[in-house]
């Protein structure tokens, strides 16, 4: 059972989502190398596209990233991958043209109706944390999803 909800299945949940047709296709430059029962973790380079105005990786962005990477977290544990009730993120530091980006995520608690995980965004040359934050997921929905 492992073997399914391990770092491949989470390379597989990332890959499908953010190779489609809808807004999850900005996190496609992630690249999974770890993860399962809970967790997820990933990396990316960051680019001139993923800029703000200001030459620093972009908050919506970071935002967007920390809302996928911690559903895959979830995924990995079996969990249905549930719709946001919260999602927060607190902004640490900045990350330039350049930089590797690790992005850990980790499921704190999957119920039978509410889910909590929480991810750190760090610099991974220096282990600088730019971004921290989590969200909550309503899980109880119907399986057609």
């Amino acid at each position: 059972m492992a073997a399914k909800r391990g770092a491949e299945m989470v390379k597989q949940i990332a890959e499908y989502i953010s190779k489609g047709s809808s807004f999850d296709r900005v996190t496609q430059m992630i690249k999974i190398t770890g993860g399962g029962e809970g967790r997820c973790v990933g990396e990316f380079t960051v680019q001139a596209e993923h800029l703000n105005r200001m030459g620093s990786l972009h908050g919506g962005l970071t935002a967007s990233i920390l809302d996928n990477i911690t559903t895959y977290a979830l995924m990995s544990k079996g969990s249905h991958p549930g719709v946001s009730s919260n999602l927060n993120v607190s902004y640490l530091a900045a990350a330039r043209p350049g930089d590797v980006v690790e992005v850990d995520a980790n499921t704190v608690h999957a119920g039978r109706k509410m889910a909590y995980i929480e991810c750190v965004l760090r610099i991974k040359e220096n282990g600088k944390v730019i971004a921290k934050g989590g969200q909550t997921k309503f899980v109880d929905l119907d399986t057609k999803y």
